[in-house]
């Protein structure tokens, strides 16, 4: 059976996460799962334990890691934040609420609706700040989106500046990050659960995301909750559809049924950090979103991909390892 823990991260400054455009002046609402990823493998790597980590997750030969990562998503006081399940939000249209217009809502929400319960207008409004579905009456969702002013000048000659912007999120008192952490068994658990409770104090200190050597993207020791696994009761004998959590890239032993379900796919890109070609471009490389709901007579697993430049020295992995939540599916009319 796999065990699964919440784990919540405190930030301590801004963060940021940079959008697929490249723009300094744009910035993503949550961290992709292939991203956590890579953060944790490079921090796997300080601790001298990048090899073993490598060969559990990425080189395993079965193609099935023993820990996998949801993506990044905000959380507030109690509420959890996440991309809802496509073919279920948004809701019918109401007349006080463009439901259209969250990005992110609370996993109580989403729970409500798939057992086909009604939600209370007046209860819930839409942060326009953070795009997420907030209870009626609070001050502020989450986060807010900011622009950070930075110069650099140029040393010799001195009147030379460059002036520019960068956007960041900025967490209320009470908010944070939190990601669904997957492991195997517990086999899985008992080896990889405390390299990870390092890994992660590590990326404490050292910062995820964008601008990190201005000190963004911190945190406080992170927060694990041990859970059962986040779940919407089924009927008997009903085929669930597989809601993602993460992102995903399709394994060959999976057998989703394209024509069926909702989903929607992504183009990731990004730069590689490694000393002797920094900065260079990982091949762009097509994933299914976050909120998909998949058709499939198992849970799909995913798979690892290598995204290194052509005449690179080592493989560059993007995880594509699928976290999903069972959750009832009807086709429509």
């Amino acid at each position: 059976m796999p065990t699964s823990f919440i784990i919540r991260l405190r930030p301590t400054g801004p963060w940021r996460f940079g959008p697929d455009s490249g723009s300094r002046e744009h910035v993503d609402l949550w961290l992709h799962s292939d991203a956590v990823y890579s953060a944790v493998t490079s921090a796997m790597a300080r601790l001298d334990l990048l090899d073993g980590w490598l060969d559990a997750t990425a080189r395993n030969p079965e193609g099935v890691s023993p820990v996998r990562f949801s993506s990044l998503y905000p959380y507030q006081r109690d509420h959890l934040f996440v991309v809802p399940p496509r073919g279920v939000w948004p809701p019918p249209a109401s007349m006080k609420i463009r439901y259209k217009s969250a990005r992110l809502v609370p996993l109580a929400v989403v729970e409500a609706l798939l057992n086909d319960k009604n939600l209370d207008e007046d209860r819930w409004s839409v942060d326009g700040e953070s795009s997420c579905l907030v209870p009626n009456g609070w001050q502020e969702g989450p986060f807010r989106k900011a622009l950070r002013s930075s110069a650099s000048v140029d040393r010799l000659d001195h009147g030379n500046i460059g002036v520019h912007v960068t956007a960041c999120l900025e967490f209320a008192r009470e908010a944070g990050l939190w990601m669904l952490v997957v492991f195997a068994g517990d086999e899985a658990s008992e080896r990889w659960e405390k390299p990870l409770r390092s890994a992660l104090r590590l990326l404490g200190d050292t910062g995820i995301g964008g601008e990190r050597s201005r000190g963004w993207g911190r945190f406080r020791d992170p927060r694990w909750e041990k859970t059962e696994g986040l779940s919407i009761p089924l009927e008997e004998g009903a085929a669930p559809g597989y809601w993602l959590l993460s992102l995903y890239a399709p394994a060959e032993a999976d057998s989703v049924d394209w024509s069926g379900g909702s989903y929607t796919t992504i183009t990731r890109s990004g730069r590689i950090e490694n000393p002797s070609r920094w900065g260079e471009l990982k091949t762009p490389t097509q994933m299914i979103g976050e909120g998909s709901v998949l058709l499939a007579p198992h849970e799909p697993r995913g798979a690892v991909l290598d995204v290194a430049p052509e005449g690179f020295q080592h493989p560059v992995y993007r995880a594509g390892f699928a976290v999903t939540i069972p959750i009832p599916w009807k086709v429509s009319a």
